[in-house]
C-alpha cells in the first residue's frame, strides 16, 4: 500500500526507533557548486524492521545511508542512533558507534583475504577487544548456513558465501541497525535471492534492523517498506511492497529512473 508523499516519514517513538533523522540537511560545495544532497529529511527506522531505499541517481539515498551511520557529517538536522545523537560525539566516539552498533554490509564483499570465514566474521569484534556472544554468533552461522565454510578462506567460497559472511560479519556485533548498499549487486540471481531472504530473516526472526539501498524492484519487494527518495526528499514509500507494486511506483518517477 502506498502512502501519500512527504518529506517526513518519522512516526515512530523514539524509544522504539534503531536509528532517526530529523530535519536532515546535507550540502556539498558552495556558490556555484552547492549542491543539496539532502534536505530537510525526518525519518524513522523502527527496531526490527527491513527497509529499502530507492531512488534515480543522485536522488541522495547513498548520502542518506552516509548521514545515518555516522560516515558523513550534516550539514543541519540530527541523526540518532538509538538514543544517542551522532552530533554530540567526537570522532573515536563516532568510531565505536560504527563498530559496535552499526553493521555494514556492501556490494564489495571487503573480506580480508589471509583470514578464514569465522576470523572475518568476528573481525569487528576482535577490533573492539571484545568477545563474541557465543549463542548469537552461533544463531548467525546457523541462519546464514554458514557451519561447514568456517574454516575457509575467501578465495575458496563462491561469491554468495563470501556475501554470507559479510552478512554474518554485520550481525556478529548485534548492532543497532545494518546498512546494506546495493548487497546483491554482484551476485547472480539465486545467490541474490538467497541473501535478501537471510536480511529479511535477520529482521523478523532475530528483531535487527536493517535498510538497504537498491535500484532492483525484485530486492526491494522483499523489505517490509520502499522509501523512495527524488531530489533529496522523501516522496513516497510503499509498505508490505511488491516487485509490481515498486515499479508501478517507479514508473511515477520516469524518466529519472532510467537514469539511476
Amino acid at each position: 500500500m502506498s502512502t501519500p508523499a512527504t518529506n517526513s516519514e518519522a512516526t515512530t517513538p523514539a524509544a522504539t526507533a534503531a536509528a532517526t533523522a530529523t530535519q536532515l540537511t546535507k550540502v556539498y560545495g558552495e556558490g556555484e557548486t552547492r549542491v543539496v544532497a539532502l534536505h530537510d529529511v525526518s525519518v524513522t527506522f523502527p527496531r526490527g524492521e527491513f527497509t529499502a531505499i530507492m531512488g534515480p541517481s543522485g536522488s541522495g539515498k547513498s548520502t542518506l545511508m552516509h548521514c545515518m551511520a555516522g560516515l558523513d557529517s550534516v550539514t543541519s538536522g540530527d541523526v540518532a542512533i538509538g538514543d544517542v545523537s551522532l552530533a554530540t560525539l567526537n570522532d573515536k566516539q563516532l568510531t565505536e558507534i560504527r563498530r559496535t552498533r552499526v553493521g555494514f554490509i556492501f556490494q564489495q564483499f571487503n573480506l580480508l583475504a589471509p583470514l578464514t570465514a569465522l576470523e572475518n566474521i568476528t573481525l569487528p569484534l576482535d577490533i573492539a577487544g571484545r568477545k563474541p556472544d557465543a549463542a548469537w554468533l552461533d544463531t548467525v552461522i546457523n541462519i546464514l548456513g554458514l557451519r561447514d565454510r568456517l574454516t575457509h578462506k575467501p578465495s575458496e567460497l563462491s561469491g554468495g558465501q563470501q556475501q554470507r559472511v559479510a552478512c554474518a560479519r554485520a550481525l556478529a556485533t548485534k548492532p543497532d541497525i545494518i546498512f546494506a548498499d546495493e548487497p546483491t549487486g554482484n551476485l547472480d540471481s539465486r545467490s541474490g535471492a538467497q541473501l535478501l531472504g537471510f536480511l529479511r530473516a535477520a529482521a523478523h526472526d532475530l528483531h535487527q534492523t536493517v535498510v538497504m539501498v537498491t535500484h532492483d524492484p525484485s530486492a526491494a519487494s522483499y523489505a517490509d517498506r520502499v522509501l523512495f527518495l527524488a531530489d533529496g526528499r522523501i516522496v513516497d514509500s510503499i509498505q508490505s511492497p511488491t516487485a509490481a507494486s515498486v515499479l508501478e511506483k517507479m514508473a511515477t518517477f520516469e524518466p529519472a529512473f532510467q537514469g539511476r
